[in-house]
This record gives structure tokens, sequence and C-alpha cells, in this order.
């Protein structure tokens, strides 16, 4: 009555009914569990009369809802057959709640994006956090470059009043050298957490002269021209403060960049780059003009002479440096420095003592050596250097440079209350032309590469703002014409 049978499948059909004739507590759990019945359905159609029949039943009014929303063929054959006693209301509803449990796919994309954009807020925050640390440490360190590099100046300036022995006080400030590896094992101990013992952090850091270490050969070829340079560049420096002021001193030796950038081009067959060629003919053209501002008196020219000598002496330390020992770690690099000291202690000491003795450099008593004074200029040189070799941990290498530039201008604001210095316009436009050579040598290789990203960026946004913009007045347009056009309802009133 309410299945209609094939002409050639009778005995299946009979056989299908038979095995729908099953106990109701049993239920399905999968449609792989009844694949022989679903088999003998294969040749059976529902007929329409069963609609009339089953009104009551609620299968097939399911089946024939479409807010129900039947998605599979097992759930379609179980509600005409009511096999197994299964109730299509409890499996909607049982499919509402699973709905309502797991969320739709829709909804678990937007769930997923919110992690998603919420991990890359949280990455952008902590990269905006690492980069606020730098700057504010950055912002440190140039503060702490500038007063120890200026305030180290004046101190000498102000020692030469006293005490008028720059090679002297150069020796007594490079043996605080000795303090680098022994502060630098201090802050690995609190810092690192596998600490070691001051001989096995030594060893280590030894490996940086080769592999057998610190011997006497590698103390006599590669420290013993630093242990000439060091000192030669700091008495060049101090010698001129006696010459000329302490504005001019600052100013001229910024050129060292300069140098550095030529005798690495030269040297090191570094990268040629042509804004550092220029920002070397500022420092020329600036050392000329500085020069000119004083007249050419033969005080002046030999106090600028020996300042482009120790910023020469300084340049050449970098890239023999370089050359000879290549790149340095924190530990290697304060271990070098200590050398250095000992090099010092060993072999320079008889310099002030011949300089004592044949009067070059001679006081009267050790009652009247300013020895505030020494060690103030020693600690602020110390601190000056820690800054220097040891800040690149904690900020940006380029804001440690500009604290050897702000320098200039405290030096100027120091001189102008304490000394006789004129500013005329010669020697500001030379103060302003080396400053700006000495900002072109930081930029960074790849400056040019950033620079024609940011043209093409930008000229990307203009085209699609041009667009933009063009649709926004044709829209307006279109409104207007739609505004001004008038409406059939008018006419037809």
């Amino acid at each position: 009555m309410g299945i209609r049978e094939f002409p050639n499948g009778s005995a299946r059909g009979k056989a299908a009914t038979l095995g729908m004739r099953r106990s109701p507590d049993v239920s399905p759990r999968r449609l792989s569990d009844i694949s022989p019945q679903l088999r003998q359905l294969k040749y059976l159609v529902v007929d329409e009369a069963i609609k009339e029949d089953l009104k009551w039943s609620r299968s097939v009014e399911d089946l024939t809802s479409a807010s129900v929303g039947l998605t599979s063929i097992e759930e379609r054959i179980l509600r005409i057959t009511g096999y197994y006693g299964y109730q299509p209301w409890a499996a909607s509803y049982k499919r509402d709640e699973r709905s309502r449990e797991s969320p739709a796919p829709a909804e678990a994309q937007m769930q997923a994006g919110a992690e998603g954009s919420g991990r890359v807020n949280r990455c952008c925050w902590k990269c905006s956090m690492t980069q606020l640390k730098k700057i504010f440490w950055g912002v440190a360190v140039v503060l702490g470059v500038c007063s120890s590099w200026s305030g180290s100046t004046q101190l000498a300036k102000l020692t030469f009043k006293k005490f008028d022995a720059p090679f002297t006080l150069t020796w007594f400030a490079t043996n605080w050298n000795f303090l680098f590896f022994p502060l630098y094992y201090l802050g690995h101990v609190f810092k690192s957490a596998e600490k070691q013992s001051p001989k096995q952090r030594y060893r280590e850091c030894c490996r940086f002269f080769g592999d057998n270490g610190l011997t006497l050969k590698v103390f006599f070829t590669k420290a013993a021209p630093f242990g000439v340079l060091w000192p030669l560049t700091n008495y060049l420096y101090l010698h001129a403060i006696k010459k000329i002021n302490t504005t001019d001193v600052s100013v001229l030796f910024c050129c060292n960049k300069a140098f550095v950038f030529l005798l690495s081009w030269i040297v090191l067959r570094d990268r040629f780059m042509g804004v550092r060629i220029v920002a070397a003919i500022f420092a020329i053209a600036g050392i000329v003009m500085m020069t000119y501002a004083d007249g050419f008196h033969s005080h002046s020219v030999i106090g600028i002479a020996l300042v482009v000598g120790s910023a020469s002496m300084s340049a050449l330390y970098k890239v023999l440096f370089k050359l000879l020992l290549g790149s340095a770690k924190f530990g290697e690099a304060a271990l070098f420095l200590s050398v250095l000291a000992v090099f010092n202690v060993l072999f320079i000491t008889c310099i002030p003592v011949i300089l004592y003795f044949t009067k070059v450099e001679y006081w009267s008593s050790f009652d009247i050596i300013p020895w505030g004074n020494l060690c103030g200029f020693s600690i602020l040189l110390l601190t000056f250097n820690i800054l220097l070799n040891f800040g690149i941990a904690i900020t940006y290498p380029t804001l440690i440079s500009l604290g050897i530039v702000l320098s200039v201008p405290v030096n100027a604001v120091v001189d102008h209350y304490t000394s006789e210095i004129v500013f005329n316009s010669v020697r500001v436009i030379a103060i302003i032309i080396i400053g700006l050579g000495f900002l072109l040598l930081l930029l960074p290789e790849e400056w040019d590469v950033w620079v024609i990203k940011l043209l093409t960026r930008l000229k990307v946004r203009k085209k699609e703002e041009i667009p933009e913009g063009n649709g926004d007045i044709a829209s307006g347009l279109r409104n207007k014409s739609r505004r001004t056009r008038p409406s059939m309802s008018s006419f037809a009133h």
C-alpha cells in the first residue's frame, strides 16, 4: 500500500518489508549499520499516497518542509521508513544542540580570525615595546656619550691650566683601560645563566687572538700596533686642546668618520658609496674653512693639524683592527682593551719619565698635581669608551654616533661663557658642513634601496587615491542628476 514494487523485484520487496520489522530499542549510529537493508531499498520508491496516509507522522512533514533542512540521504531514508524507531524530531533537536554547541563555519572562521588578529596585535605590541626600549636606552646612551665626551674635553682644558703635561695625562688615562675586562666579567656574572670562573672566561675570550690564545708573538704582532695608536690618538687630541678652543677640536675630530670610509675603501675594498664621498669632501672643506676662520695663524694651524692627525690615527686604528683582527664580541673587546693597558704600563711608561727629566713635561712637585682632575678625566674617558664599545648591545649604533655630534654644541655653549671664542659666519658654516658630512656617513649602505622603495610606495598610493577620488566625484554627479531629474509620480498627479 505504502510502497510500490517494481516488476522484477517482488521478492526483494517482501524481504525488505520483513527486514524492517525490528525492535525499536536499537538505534543505528551510521548508515553502514543498515547497509543490507539499503541494498534492498535500492529497488523501492516512495508512493505519493503515503503522504495522505501518514500526515500524522512528523517525518513526512519534515520531508516536505524546507525549514528543517534535510542534508543527508541517511536522514531521508530513516524518516520515510521509521526504521528502528527513529524519531526525526529528536534528531533535529540533537542537530540544533550540536549547531549551538559547535559554531558554524563562518563563526569558526571569525573566531580563528579574531585569535589570529589577537596574536598579530600581541606580536606588534611586543615589537613596538622592544623598539621603544631600544630608543629609550638609545637616548640614555646618547646623553651619556655626549656628556662624557664633552666633559672629558672641558676637564682636560681645565687641567692644563695647572698641569701642563698632555702625554702624562694620556698615559695615566690609558692605564684605566685595565678595568674593562673586570667590569665585563661582573656584567657576565650578573646577567649570564651559565656562570664561568674568571680563568675560564679569560681562556674563552683569548680565542679571539687565535687558536693558541694570547701568546707572546701575538702580543707583539697584533696588540703592539694598537698599543701605540691608542695613546698617540689621545695625545694629539689633548695637545690640540692646548692650542685651540674645544669647539673646534670636537668638530674637527668628527672628520675621523670620513677618514675611516676613505681608508676602508682603499685598504679593505669596501663598497663605494657616492654619498660618503660627498661626506668626505664636506669634511675636508670644513677643515679648510675652519683654518680660514682664524686667519691662518700659526697657532691655530698647528692646533688644527694636531686634531686632524688625531682623527687620522683613530681611523687607522679602526681600519687596522678590522684588517688584522676582524670583529670582536663584547668579552673579546674588553680583554683587548685591557691588554692595551698592560702594554701601556710595560712599554709606554718610559716616555713620561723621559719627558719629565728632559723638562718637556715638568712639574715641580707631586703636591701640585690636580689628582681630582686627572681621575675625573680618566673616569669620563673610560665611561665614553664603555658606552662606545658596549652600547651596541642595548641600542642602535647610529644613536651612539649621534652623541659625538651633540658634544659640539655643548662645547660651543661652554666656550661661549668661559673663553673668548668668536663665532663668525665662516666658523659657523664650517661647523655645519662638518656636522652634515658626519650625518651623511651615518646612512646605512642600503639607504638608496630604502628611498626607492619609499618613493614607489608613495606613487602607488597616489595612483590608488586618484581613482577613488574620481569614483567619489562620479557618484556625486550621479546623485545630483537623480535629484534634479523629475519623477513620473509628479506628472501622474
